[in-house]
């Protein structure tokens, strides 16, 4: 019988009609339905191509009472007009589309306790799988752990993935190191951001390494305005007799506007002082000076927070990072 055939005789398509023009079991379309495994990838397009012909919708609703998952994933995030998030969250939405699963996201103040647990509870409602955290603060995990009951949480670059941070944090260092630097201070992202912790460890764990610790020290909300904010003192620790010759910045957007700040006052990045960043977001090559920066891999670390969520094996081990030399860094004049 042919499709229109089947949607005549039927009135409304249902699995027996998928089942017949695809010329498989009513079962068969059921598991295809809820994801079951061990389904031949030729038989499970062959029914997704029947469900298409037929016009045949899946009752989520039904589905859901029948697995007890909707195939969704939670994701909770602040400041997402940042690189940082923003990256993580397309990064979340590809990780979990390969997995069979889509996310929806809810926006809270991460600094605020009360703006995360709505949040969290308003993802409860809607019976997702499992909730990511991006880009949390210090107290994030502790009130999703509360207001999350039985929902499985996961965060971004926690965990096993926080030594990505630390590791991609003492790269910059080491590259303004080997190039001469000695005296390199630091801008580091807000404290209450777990990356930005990780990041300045990162920092004065290699600085002490090399016994270059004490150097001067800043903290910016990560936007290229803090950077450039924070120009006026970083030029005048420059000019201090001793004053610094580098600076390892938190993230690429601060480091920014830093060196626009810089340049504005007629410092020149790299000829009077070096500048790193992190992140390698998409414009950091096109940065005046090109930015030399560190990149981590954001899509791995999505993907081991989907398997968290799902109880699948997670690596034991992210990725390492990457430092990414450009015209931003060379030796002390």
């Amino acid at each position: 019988m042919s499709a229109e055939g089947s949607r005549r005789a039927s009135g409304r398509a249902g699995v027996r009609e998928v089942a017949a023009l695809a010329g498989v079991s009513t079962q068969t379309v059921s598991r295809v339905i809820n994801d079951r495994p061990s389904i031949r990838r030729e038989t499970r397009q062959r029914v997704l191509d029947a469900m298409d012909a037929l016009g045949y919708r899946v009752n989520n609703a039904a589905r859901a009472l029948g697995t007890h998952r909707t195939r969704t994933l939670g994701v909770i995030a602040s400041d997402a007009a940042l690189y940082g998030p923003s990256a993580g969250i397309a990064a979340l939405e590809a990780a979990a589309r390969a997995a069979g699963l889509w996310i929806t996201t809810a926006y809270a103040d991460a600094a605020d306790a009360a703006s995360v647990s709505d949040a969290a509870r308003h993802l409860r409602a809607q019976g997702v799988d499992g909730i990511v955290a991006v880009a949390a603060h210090a107290r994030t995990l502790d009130v999703l752990a509360r207001v999350a009951d039985d929902v499985p949480v996961a965060a971004l670059h926690a965990g096993a993935a926080a030594v990505a941070q630390r590791e991609g944090a003492a790269l910059a260092v080491r590259h303004l190191v080997a190039l001469g630097h000695r005296r390199i201070a630091r801008v580091a992202g807000p404290a209450r951001w777990l990356e930005a912790a990780e990041r300045d460890a990162g920092v004065a764990l290699e600085l002490t390494a090399h016994d270059l610790a004490g150097g001067p020290r800043w903290e910016g909300d990560w936007s290229a305005a803090a950077g450039a904010g924070l120009a006026a003192s970083v030029a005048r620790a420059l000019a201090a007799p001793g004053g610094a010759t580098a600076v390892v910045v938190a993230n690429d957007q601060m480091a920014l506007g830093l060196m626009a700040g810089l340049r504005a006052r007629g410092i020149a990045v790299p000829g009077e002082v070096s500048v790193t960043g992190f992140d390698d977001n998409p414009d950091a090559a096109f940065y005046r000076p090109a930015l030399t920066t560190v990149r981590i891999d954001v899509a791995a670390d999505a993907r081991r927070a989907v398997a968290e969520i799902l109880g699948s094996p997670v690596p034991s081990a992210p990725p390492a990072p990457v430092l990414v030399p450009r015209e931003s860094t060379a030796p002390p004049a």
